[in-house]
């Protein structure tokens, strides 16, 4: 970089030296590296604070807090692409249709992660209580998406 360019740099944003704009692919990164990282709280706080979770070692909750972050993620897609397959057609019906397929997803995709952490974890993490611990599972899945947005929210705030 010769001086002009630096001159320019500087210019641009008085008092930071290399201002730089994040990429999509860096915002992305982020986003989901933090929500990663409320993923893994969220869980570690329940392990030590509820009776009805239980996780060995850290490997094993962050594993499972980047596993679920991937499922939250494809569930999401997943139910969105049903949520546009149904809004493009008209009628009650596929009001109707859109609104049932949108909660059958979310509901059974907790089976399917539930079953992931399973295969993927074995006995090292554990989540007790009625029907295999499903109750307990959504509770905790609930929580990480109550922070992840709740961090979201403030994020936007602090602007």
């Amino acid at each position: 970089m010769n001086n002009s360019e630096t001159a320019a740099t500087f210019d641009e944003i008085p008092g930071i030296a290399l201002a730089h704009t994040p990429s999509t692919r860096q915002h992305l990164f982020i986003r989901y590296f933090i929500a990663t990282l409320v993923d893994l709280i969220v869980l570690n706080l329940f392990a030590q604070f509820w009776d009805r979770v239980y996780i060995e070692a850290f490997s094993y909750s962050l594993l499972a807090a980047v596993l679920l972050q991937l499922l939250l993620k494809l569930t999401l897609k997943i139910e969105h692409m049903v949520a546009v397959y149904y809004k493009s057609r008209q009628g009650l019906l596929f009001s109707f249709l859109r609104k049932l397929s949108a909660w059958l997803i979310l509901f059974v995709s907790k089976f399917v992660m539930l079953y992931v952490l399973q295969i993927s974890v074995g006995d090292a993490v554990q989540f007790t209580g009625g029907y295999h611990g499903i109750g307990t599972f959504i509770a905790v899945v609930v929580c990480m998406l109550v922070a992840e947005e709740a961090l979201v929210r403030f994020y936007r705030k602090i602007k």
